[in-house]
């Protein structure tokens, strides 16, 4: 799925938020996640140095996204960025702190250049609106069913069907 996205702006390590404990992947490759992730293609655009860059997510979660791009941020780094999905109306603005990155001389098929972002959210209310939205995004995209096997609860009853 191809969306377009407007921007927003890098910021810099520190600033306020709640950062959820990072879960992701471990140096072994295992995963410690606490939701399921969809393996969406969503076009995602934030601005670096004065530069808008626009790069496209490998997959996303209730908790983070990963962000396939050859040009990562350092670890640490908490970055604004911008999805706009046709089915969700208004663009979701979200902010994230780069948890882990995969330089592109050790990405692979299976596993390519990017960086994996946690969520910052600032406020336990602005974390469930966030995560409602991404459920429907997730509902939409994946259709009902998936949604359920793959988050391992239903699909709410507001999600279109």
């Amino acid at each position: 799925m191809a969306v377009s996205a407007s921007s927003d702006r890098v910021v810099a390590a520190g600033s306020v938020g709640l950062y959820p404990p990072f879960r992701g992947m471990s140096e072994e490759g295992r995963e410690r996640r606490e939701s399921g992730r969809a393996a969406l293609e969503l076009q995602v655009e934030y601005d670096r140095l004065n530069a808008l860059l626009s790069d496209y997510t490998h997959n996303i979660s209730r908790g983070g996204t990963f962000i396939r791009t050859d040009r990562p941020l350092p670890v640490g780094t908490v970055l604004s960025f911008t999805i706009r999905a046709p089915e969700l109306g208004d663009p979701i603005v979200l902010r994230g702190v780069i948890r882990w990155v995969v330089d592109t001389g050790k990405a692979s098929t299976g596993r390519p250049s990017g960086m994996g972002i946690a969520f910052v959210y600032d406020s336990p209310a602005h974390r469930e609106a966030l995560e409602a939205r991404l459920d429907r995004l997730m509902v939409q995209s994946l259709g009902p069913a998936a949604f359920e096997q793959l988050m391992g609860k239903p699909a709410s009853e507001d999600d279109p069907q």
